[in-house]
């Protein structure tokens, strides 16, 4: 099988990457020091960019009457000059500042290279207690357009792109790259010396994962560079053939670019154990092996309510997570511990009863088998979760898998939410591609890079469709993928893999009015015999749904409206499932990339297979005993479905009033509860 690696050449000069040795990360462009005249003012000034300072190593006693960050275009500092706000975008009088690292964004209309001065002034005296001069012709970081990518001749049908651009020091954009994958292997990679070379490394893609490329038809793909590494510490970052040893396609770099730097800084953790595998740019697993033992450490930039699974592939030739023996790692913030229970997955589905027999990923002591591993250390900081585990190599119960160290092994991992009872969730990170690992190795090996700690937020969520029209009756029920970040995601912490779509729309508001009869037809699924496409439209005043999973006492307190009844034993049985109308992504789509920006787009792209037969129907007849507020929900999986408004009469907007008021009620019954401390204080 062939390899090939996309690689872009950059050539550095030895002034940049020495300015980066000396001074430590790159800052951006150096304006100059200050100049010290009172008050112990000092530090080092950069341009960030052409509308951002950052001072650096800053000093300020702060017993100035009326002093302020200053700046101005005239021939020095003195009245004529505007306020520069601080760190925090304030503009007060300053305060005590003691090494401090601070950014500061001028006022909007002012730019660093209009400028010749910056100071700390003072109005009262209008004298500069220090103040750095911009020189002249002084031209601020920006992100830096470059050539297109030229392909090499046997590539120009397969690469193409509009001209790079260097954002920073970190990041390179590639604007509508257009790659044709074929069946060798493609990787985006960077190294060091006179040429493109196979002694590089892997840049993650632009969604953090280390696996061949898929094809691209014009996306816009932007790379960070991994470890904290910049374009001044590599000479190329890259598209290359490592097996024919040459360059697919590249675009040149020039010299000493004058780019903003990354806004990102290094997470300090770095594994203690001798073996370390980066699975992705947000995870990494590390290992020793000592007599009958193996212990792991699993690390991951996550949510403070993720969890990080890792084990044995459920086969021998490929991973593969059904059949799997993995250990889901997680960090408890309330308990300040961390947990890493060992868990069987027998379907791709969370861990339900199937005529009887749990199937699911399921842990092992709840189908009849222990928890083979022993946590020692855990620890959540700055964003990373870092849960290490001790086991036997050998399985103690027939349903646990051999640690082999004979051969390479085939493993599994995943990253994802855990939903309200901290059972494992649809993961949102998972590779496509086999990973293998050589366990036993005489000599320690890593490809581990620092993580990057980074502020980026989740994508906006869709829009969530409400149904309302009062002549409404009838609402149809099928099942559809539950669309990634932007879909369910969005809404919940925990969102299944699977949804329920009502009148086409995912899992929208609905609004019945009491005292008239509603029919749901449902479409999602009869067979009791699977685990994954078995769910029984249920309404309930609980939540999230899901009252299969639920223990008997739990089945109890539970209020269900409509959609199931207590048999003889006391356990809840659905009445209302209906043969599989769904819908699902193309066979070559990935559900990892958040490819759609509106529901309408995502909805185009499904594709529909239906049972030609009727559905299952269940009537309803809201009466002044229901709550205003009950839910729609799978009977077998959590969170699949969404919110009924009970109402005595139609309302546009009724979600944004019921959050106004529960807001409110919510403050009403602090304020109760503050009055009454405050009362008990007195006494």
């Amino acid at each position: 099988m062939y390899r090939i690696c996309f690689i872009f050449l950059v050539f550095i000069t030895q002034d940049c990457s020495s300015q980066e040795e000396d001074e430590g990360p790159y800052k951006g462009k150096h304006i100059g020091k200050l100049n010290s005249y009172h008050h112990q003012v000092s530090g080092d000034v950069y341009a960030v960019d052409d509308w951002t300072l950052l001072l650096v190593d800053f000093n300020y006693d702060g017993t100035g009457d009326d002093t302020f960050f200053w700046a101005g275009d005239s021939g020095r500092p003195g009245p004529l000059g505007f306020i520069v706000p601080d760190q925090y975008g304030k503009t007060n009088i300053l305060e005590r500042y003691n090494n401090e690292e601070i950014r500061l964004k001028l006022p909007d209309g002012k730019r660093v290279s209009r400028i010749t001065w910056f100071a700390v002034y003072d109005l009262a005296s209008q004298s500069a207690f220090g103040d750095v001069y911009v020189p002249e012709e002084f031209s601020a970081p920006a992100p830096r357009a470059l050539t297109p990518l030229t392909p090499a001749p046997a590539a120009q049908e397969r690469v193409s792109s509009k001209p790079v651009i260097v954002e920073d020091a970190s990041t390179i954009l590639i604007p509508e790259f257009h790659f044709q994958a074929g069946s060798d292997e493609v990787y985006f990679w960077m190294g060091v010396g006179p040429q493109p070379s196979a002694r590089g490394t892997v840049i993650p893609d632009e969604d953090g994962y280390l696996e061949p490329l898929r094809s691209y038809g014009g996306a816009d793909v932007r790379l960070r560079l991994p470890g904290g590494r910049t374009v001044f510490d590599v000479d190329w970052v890259a598209l290359w053939e490592p097996r024919a040893g040459a360059a697919l396609a590249a675009a040149l770099l020039p010299d000493a670019l004058n780019v903003p730097p990354a806004a990102r800084r290094l997470h300090p953790h770095r594994s203690q154990l001798p073996h370390c595998k980066q699975l992705h740019r947000d995870l990494q697993v590390s290992w020793e092996v000592f007599g009958n033992q193996i212990t792991i450490q699993l690390a991951g930039m996550i949510g403070a309510n993720e969890y990080m699974a890792f084990g044995i592939s459920g086969s021998d030739s490929r991973s593969q997570m059904e059949g799997a023996d993995v250990a889901v790692a997680s960090f408890d913030a309330a308990l300040q511990r961390g947990d890493a229970p060992d868990y069987n997955v027998t379907a791709p589905a969370p861990c339900v009863q199937v005529l009887g027999q749990w199937r699911g990923v399921c842990r092992d002591a709840r189908i009849g088998g222990s928890d083979a591993n022993q946590v020692f250390s855990a620890s959540r900081q700055d964003g990373l979760t870092v849960v290490s585990f001790r086991r036997q190599l050998q399985p103690s119960e027939e349903m646990d898998k051999e640690w082999r160290t004979d051969r390479s092994m085939f493993v599994v991992w995943a990253v994802g939410p855990l939903d309200h009872v901290r059972e494992p969730a649809f993961h949102r990170l998972y590779p496509r591609a086999d990973v293998q690992l050589v366990l036993a190795r005489a000599a320690a090996d890593s490809d581990c890079v620092p993580f990057v700690m980074s502020s980026e937020k989740a994508p906006a969520g869709w829009e969530r469709a409400a149904l309302f029209d009062p002549a409404l009756r009838v609402f149809d029920v099928r099942l559809g993928p539950a669309g990634g970040a932007r879909g369910l995601a969005a809404r919940r912490p925990a969102a299944p893999a699977a949804a329920l779509y009502v009148n086409g729309q995912l899992a929208p508001d609905l609004q019945l009015r009491r005292g008239l009869a509603y029919t749901f037809r449902v479409w999602t699924g009869d067979d009791p015999h699977s685990a994954t496409l078995y769910h029984p439209l249920v309404l309930t005043s609980e939540p999230h749904g899901g009252l299969e999973r639920l223990a008997d006492g739990e089945q109890r307190a539970a209020r269900v409206l409509a959609g199931a009844r207590h048999t003889r034993r006391g356990r809840l049985s659905p009445a209302a499932a209906g043969p599989l109308c769904r819908a699902d992504l193309d066979p070559g789509a990935d559900r990892r990339r958040d490819a759609w920006d509106s529901f309408r787009a995502f909805n185009r792209s499904l594709r529909w297979s239906c049972a030609r037969a009727p559905p299952a129907e269940l009537t309803v007849t809201p009466n002044s005993t229901w709550p205003d507020l009950v839910y729609y929900h799978s009977f077998t999986h959590f969170d699949m479905g969404g919110r009924i408004f009970i109402v005595d009469r139609h309302r546009r907007n009724i979600a944004r009033s019921h959050a106004h008021t529960h807001a409110h009620t919510h403050a009403l019954a602090l304020s109760s509860v503050l009055a009454l401390v405050c009362m008990l204080s007195a006494q």
